[in-house]
């Protein structure tokens, strides 16, 4: 088993391999308000609390859309299924226009505003109660305002740098 130091200069490296190897849910967060829409894919989603309702979304401050979330200070996490590889592709990949993004899949709305997937696993519309910024990153406390839950859904997860699907179809057989 490979190991690095915390001196060890190819920490960041190490660090990038090992959460390659954590499993993480793929999710498009959206925005829309006084700043724009805006959108991107993200896997740093995680459930904080639910009194309150309460998630967090960590995102790259050189994203394109970091400044446009935080400024409009609401978003959705649509929870994407394996139908949405390509999509999630699209949301993730620079030198598309938002609108292009956009283009590719059915949308509307819940109480904030924010886009939310017709067809996503999940969507949790939210209100951003409050920022933190650690490193190259911004980690945002999101108030859950609604949700949305597909009737039958599936999954997608990020493992290894490669899409795996989730869902019935996919399921291992007990041993």
């Amino acid at each position: 088993m490979a190991q690095a130091s915390p001196s060890d200069p190819t920490q960041k490296q190490a660090f990038r391999d090992a959460m390659s190897r954590l499993g993480a849910a793929v999710n498009i967060v959206t925005t829309d308000g006084p700043a724009g829409r805006h959108g991107l894919t993200v896997s740093a989603v995680c459930s904080v609390t639910d009194e309150p309702p309460t998630l967090l979304v960590c995102i790259n401050q050189s994203a394109g859309a970091h400044d446009v979330v935080a400024a409009n200070g609401r978003l959705c996490v649509n929870v994407l299924g394996a139908q949405h590889e390509s999509l999630s592709d699209a949301f993730g990949r620079r030198g598309l226009s938002t609108d292009e993004r956009y283009a590719r899949a059915r949308w509307g709305t819940l109480q904030s505003g924010a886009p939310v997937l017709a067809d996503a696993a999940v969507s949790l519309d939210c209100k951003i109660a409050r920022a933190e910024q650690v490193g190259t990153h911004s980690v945002f406390f999101c108030s859950v305002l609604d949700i949305a839950i597909a009737g039958e859904p599936n999954g997608l997860i990020y493992f290894n740098r490669l899409y795996h699907p989730l869902g019935p179809a996919h399921a291992v057989a007990a041993r």
